[in-house]
């Protein structure tokens, strides 16, 4: 029964093999990632799946390679286009991941729909999904025409005659983990599987200039399932995030070969499928309350996007021999690096007090940019008082105090101005970048002392 089959054992980082366990992977030095799987021994034949014809390929001179105006093909979803780098690259491999029920399978879906309108030739291709319930899913969304086909398989020598023989622009794998070539004797969504199938997939996808769109599932830690490999094979990786039980969900690419990764695209999830947030400030300052203490605006840049977010602080006396900190939203470690210099800079005593940092709208910023909102925060709620509505606040906070200077603050400036902020106080550095903006006061600081002393005269 085990004729021509062995043991191999697998990195899930790296995808390095060994013939037996180690607690330590050689190739990338991590821990416990081996996994078992048995492979057949028999050779598969010359040319990969590629019938044993052997073509010669010439190089090219650069300057020969002509592009067009063209090249990108728009998914009409703006927040899509902008995160993907201005739209879709012929001949690209792109992986979505995001926790089961965030939304990929629609919104892929409505790129089918979008693209098949503007007269692109997709196919849609389900390992887990009937026909059926694919077009009970297609019929919330809208209207599909002739352009678009569905094909429920498995089987990747098979999805690869489909395409060859149809020729679409466009195709999406829905998933990845579901797929499996018949030569490797795994069971789909292993290691091997899915290193191999993304292989034959990026040989498609390059070989006939067809973008390929991969679905792939994410394990509890947030991770695509399967090897880390599969992240680098790949041209593009976007990743979903958001709790399925709230409404919006946030789009993120974490690599992208043909544009920023910096870039988010933000989407409300309705009955009608994803829908773009236009203004994502506008949609994350909602519901904000007014003449409260330890609430203020702070503004991040995600990518050449502005986002203006509301922080929470609440600081309270501890009953506990240990103080709590809680920070939801943000760099637990950062808040309490903010903390010790208010404590030791300023002389707000909060080594006995409890503190609670949240982002509110339930998006993560990281940016040192919101430092000085922090600050402000939580010196708002420690001595009770409430920064005015019209107030926001950027810049980063060395260990000394001093407010450092932050990127594109015009930007953040005129993002503020649109939505009705009267005052924004920033960095004194960035006084160059943002004098010439009218119709805000601009308070310029150069140390977090000048900030506090500025809340607490208003």
């Amino acid at each position: 029964m085990l004729k021509n089959k062995k043991v191999i054992y697998f990195c899930q980082e790296c995808g390095y093999e060994s013939s037996k366990w180690m607690g330590q992977c050689p190739g990338c030095r991590a821990w416990n990632t081996f996994v078992e799987e048995t492979v057949s021994s028999k050779k598969s034949p010359a040319g990969g799946g590629a019938a044993g014809t052997s073509k010669k390929n010439d190089p090219v001179k650069l300057k020969d390679i002509r592009l067009s105006e063209d090249e990108r093909r728009l998914t009409e979803i703006g927040e899509l286009d902008r995160v993907l780098g201005g739209g879709i690259v012929p001949g690209s491999l792109v992986l979505v991941g995001g926790d089961p029920g965030i939304g990929k399978s629609t919104l892929l879906l409505q790129v089918c729909r979008n693209l098949a309108q503007s007269g692109n030739a997709v196919l849609y291709i389900s390992g887990e999904e009937s026909l059926r319930q694919i077009k009970l899913r297609a019929d919330r969304l809208g209207e599909f025409n002739e352009n678009l086909q569905i094909l429920c398989e498995t089987n990747l020598e098979t999805i690869r005659e489909v395409i060859e023989r149809k020729k679409p622009n466009t195709v999406v794998i829905d998933s990845i983990q579901t797929m499996f070539h018949e030569d490797i004797s795994s069971a789909p969504g292993s290691v091997s599987q899915v290193r191999e199938s993304t292989n034959i997939l990026m040989q498609i996808a390059k070989g006939l200039g067809i973008s390929i769109f991969i679905v792939g599932h994410v394990t509890k830690e947030g991770n695509v399932a399967g090897p880390r490999v599969l992240e680098h094979m790949v041209d593009t990786v976007l990743y979903f995030e958001g709790d399925r039980h709230a409404s919006y969900r946030i789009l993120r690419a974490v690599k992208n070969r043909f544009g920023s990764t910096n870039e988010i695209g933000v989407f409300e999830m309705r009955s009608t499928g994803l829908e773009e947030v236009k203004n994502p400030s506008e949609f994350m300052l909602n519901g904000k309350p007014s003449g409260t203490s330890g609430s203020i605006v702070a503004c991040s840049m995600e990518g050449t996007r502005p986002i203006l977010v509301e922080i929470q602080a609440l600081v309270c006396q501890s009953n506990f021999g240990i103080p709590r900190r809680t920070a939801v939203g943000t760099d637990f470690n950062r808040v309490n690096l903010l903390m010790a210099v208010l404590e030791k800079k300023v002389g707000i005593h909060l080594a006995a007090c409890d503190a609670y940092v949240n982002i509110a709208g339930g998006m993560k910023m990281t940016e040192p940019a919101i430092d000085l909102g922090i600050s402000l925060a939580v010196v708002s709620s420690c001595k009770d008082i409430v920064i005015p509505d019209g107030v926001m606040a950027f810049g980063e906070i060395g260990l000394s105090g001093e407010v450092r200077a932050v990127s594109m603050a015009g930007q953040r400036v005129a993002e503020a101005r649109k939505l009705g902020f009267d005052t924004v106080i920033l960095p004194e550095v960035c006084r160059s970048a943002t004098e010439k903006i009218q119709g805000i006061r601009l308070v310029y600081v150069s140390w977090i002392q000048d900030a506090i002393k500025f809340i607490m005269n208003k």
